[in-house]
């Protein structure tokens, strides 16, 4: 349970049911659940005929220089992750962070869904689907991570633990930015009236440092990635 409105906690994750409680639930779905749930099977993994994983894979690399390294024995040395999450803010860093000689591809993530496929290529078109990391090369423990492309809810955990697996977790500040329409926000106010594009922000407890921007009012949310 959250302690202030803006405090991102930890949900419950469907990841961590046993196979005993997938089997109740499983049991509980009604013929319509199971017929939509195949359906998306089907969608899922067809495409042209040819069977399609869902396995998401990061691959971290350098220009020159050994693999970074990404297994447990071995976790990358990361100080502060920015991720962009969604076009807008892609673009955002795009524009006003990563137009400069500063920064280096160091991995990509790849995965398939319904609505993108994306490959390990890091010669990207703005038109693509992508999910890129870039590192600092005068502090190689700053990374950035663009993720243009769209992961679905089933990928969201599986994501998480990729990334995230492979990097040390003590000493990490993790920043995330992404956008919604003007039109979701809630407010008393009249949409007509807010600047656009205007900024909020959520933390958990354990941020001490001073927010750049106001706290989120209730009832707003953040959802998907973001929200991972």
């Amino acid at each position: 349970m959250a302690t202030f409105f803006g405090e991102v906690v930890v949900a419950p994750s469907r990841a961590g049911v046993d196979d005993e409680e997938w089997a109740e639930e499983a049991r509980e779905e009604t013929p319509e659940d199971r017929e939509i749930r195949r359906e998306l099977e089907k969608k899922r993994y067809r495409s042209g005929g040819a069977a399609r994983p869902l396995e998401i894979d990061v691959l971290w690399t350098l220009k020159s220089g050994p693999s970074l390294g990404s297994s447990a024995d071995q976790p990358l040395v990361c100080s502060e992750l920015i991720v962009a999450i969604g076009h807008s803010a892609a673009a955002f860093l795009s524009s006003f962070i990563l137009d400069s000689v500063c920064w280096e591809v160091v991995g990509v993530v790849k995965l398939w869904n319904e609505w993108c496929r994306t490959s390990n290529t890091t010669n990207v078109l703005p038109t693509d689907s992508f999910c890129l990391f870039y590192r600092l090369i005068s502090d190689p423990t700053v990374l950035l991570c663009q993720c243009s492309c769209y992961v679905a809810e089933d990928q969201q955990f599986q994501w998480l633990e990729k990334v995230f697996g492979c990097m040390q977790k003590e000493g990490l500040q993790v920043t995330i930015l992404s956008t919604c329409p003007v039109a979701d926000y809630k407010t008393q106010e009249s949409t007509l009236t807010l600047p656009a594009p205007f900024l909020k922000a959520l933390k958990t407890k354990e941020f001490k440092e001073q927010i750049c921007c106001p706290l989120l009012e209730q009832p707003n949310i953040v959802r998907d990635l973001p929200a991972a």
